[in-house]
């Protein structure tokens, strides 16, 4: 059971840490802070994360982000610069939380973390893609609120219960394996329109008003 409850909060971790970096360090920083998450030996290894520096490091960027991820296109920049962010602190993350683990272990936990934490960073990329397509801000705001409901219940299930979340983030994590590939096949295609849109408008030869025959001495 020792084990399951590490690789759930692990995964949990990694998971989340791919849709909202800081806010699930501020979240898991402050159960720990205030003793709300009281920490078994066995998950000592994350005690860094209620830490003073890393709560208002982790408070700070959250705030930018909160406003970052509700500004259309905006958001997908955000996101393009944290591709690499959020899947290695989600692995660092998760690797805290299992602790020390034979060398072999330890390569292949940081493999599974980081390609959970690059699915939901990638899920929520595509998704933010699609909806900057659309000429309203509402859609932004509407998938920003809701992944941080998502990172607010994922936190509160992952250190309540470990094994409920190892089996709930598994089960999303196999879903968006299965989707992804179409949304980024939408993603492509609406770029492609996007492209050959700008094309045509800007590939439009400037009309000649000249009158034919005519010339300067």
């Amino acid at each position: 059971m020792q084990i399951l409850e590490e690789l759930g909060l692990a995964l949990g971790l990694a998971s989340l840490a791919g849709l909202n970096l800081y806010l699930t360090v501020f979240l898991t920083g402050m159960l720990v802070r205030f003793d709300v998450l009281h920490l078994a030996e066995k998950f000592q290894g994350i005690e860094a994360l209620g830490h003073d520096w890393v709560l208002m490091a982790a408070g700070v960027l959250y705030a930018v982000e909160f406003v970052a991820d509700k500004v259309p296109w905006v958001d997908s920049l955000w996101d393009s610069v944290h591709t690499l962010v959020r899947p290695i602190g989600g692995t660092i993350l998760a690797m805290q939380a299992l602790g020390e683990m034979p060398p072999h272990m330890e390569v292949v936990g940081a493999l599974l973390a980081g390609g959970a934490a690059l699915t939901t960073h990638s899920a929520k990329a595509g998704a933010r893609l699609l909806a900057n397509h659309s000429p309203e801000p509402t859609s932004n705001i509407a998938l920003s609120i809701t992944e941080d409901i998502i990172v607010i219940a994922g936190t509160a299930i992952m250190v309540l219960k470990p094994v409920v979340a190892l089996c709930l983030f598994t089960m999303a994590l196999i879903v968006l394996w299965l989707v992804l590939p179409r949304i980024w096949r939408v993603v492509r295609r609406s770029f492609e329109v996007v492209r050959d849109s700008l094309r045509r408008l800007f590939g439009r030869r400037t009309p000649d008003y000249s009158v034919p025959g005519s010339s300067r001495a």
